[in-house]
């Protein structure tokens, strides 16, 4: 019996233990480190050209038409430096998991997140408020990791998720409504966001296919 290798391989990849898994782990961390330095390079930008111009022109400004295409841009953005230290660590340990489930998922996946979560902030947030920052994208990799363990019974995302989660806990209040300067909106409406695109790219065996275990190796012959 046969398998059709790309899915075999994304199995493979998916299936803790394996090379195939270490491997994909290995690029997708490399993937994300590479992503930070173009966060830091932005900041810088929005800096030399002058504090927060760069946040006024590509931040979400709710309910007002020139701050919709913040949905696009504000994830890139950052409202000073440990603002972009705050999110440096959690994006890369939340991506880097979220891309080793597959390169064309994760992207598809932040879509989902950058939309359902800068969106909403668009219709909800508060008109006064100019909201930039990548915590909407990172709250919503953790509801698609939580929600991908439970709808492909994968233990390793919701360990994943429950690590992070005891790393973080401290932010998880902020998905609730806050007199603070965050926008609860954003981070509430990324993790459910995030909830949707596990459930739309949920990885589906075909019928008929044998399940990979353990160290299953894959050879061409």
């Amino acid at each position: 019996m046969s398998y059709g290798l790309p899915e075999a391989r994304a199995d493979a990849a998916a299936t803790f233990g394996t090379e195939a898994f270490y491997a994909s782990l290995g690029r997708a961390f490399v993937t994300m480190c590479a992503v930070i330095p173009v966060l830091f390079l932005i900041e810088a930008i929005d800096l030399g050209v002058g504090a927060g111009r760069l946040d006024m022109a590509g931040g979400i400004i709710p309910r007002r038409l020139d701050g919709l295409d913040g949905v696009l841009f504000s994830p890139f953005l950052h409202a000073g430096w440990d603002h972009l230290y705050g999110n440096a660590v959690p994006l890369i340990l939340l991506g880097t998991f979220v891309l080793a489930g597959g390169g064309k998922r994760f992207v598809l996946a932040t879509l989902v997140i950058m939309a359902v979560g800068g969106l909403g902030v668009w219709l909800i947030g508060d008109p006064n408020s100019v909201v930039v920052g990548a915590s909407g994208v990172i709250f919503g990799y953790l509801g698609l990791l939580v929600t991908r363990g439970l709808v492909e019974r994968s233990w390793w995302n919701l360990g994943v998720a429950a690590f992070i989660g005891l790393l973080y806990w401290y932010q998880l209040y902020n998905i609730l409504p806050t007199d603070q300067p965050i926008s609860w909106q954003g981070h509430l409406l990324g993790l459910l966001g995030g909830v949707l695109a596990a459930i739309l790219f949920r990885r589906r065996r075909p019928k008929g296919q044998p399940e990979l275990h353990g160290r299953t190796t894959l050879t061409d012959i």
